[in-house]
């Protein structure tokens, strides 16, 4: 699952720059394209395209930087320990 999350992950940011040589492990951030608008964005993606739910905990930047972080971040929020997370 891991290998299509960050496909699906990467895909996505590039989609929005498409000019950039991205690896899992490049910091999105430090390539000086990624806003505040565009971090939004990523959350939104996230919990759209995974069906899940990021607590305000897991709101930390550093989960957000590469496509390693973000899937990750997806990795833990759906594992069977928390699949409850974000039902209600």
């Amino acid at each position: 699952m891991s290998d299509q999350t960050a496909r699906t992950i990467r895909e996505f940011v590039l989609t929005r720059f498409p000019s950039v040589a991205l690896d899992d492990a490049v910091d999105i951030f430090t390539l000086g394209f990624v806003n505040s608008l565009f971090a939004m964005e990523l959350v939104m993606f996230l919990e759209k395209e995974f069906a899940l739910r990021i607590p305000n905990e897991d709101m930390s930047l550093d989960n957000f930087r590469t496509v390693a972080a973000m899937t990750a971040l997806v990795g833990r929020l759906r594992s069977p320990d928390t699949a409850s997370v974000g039902e209600a």
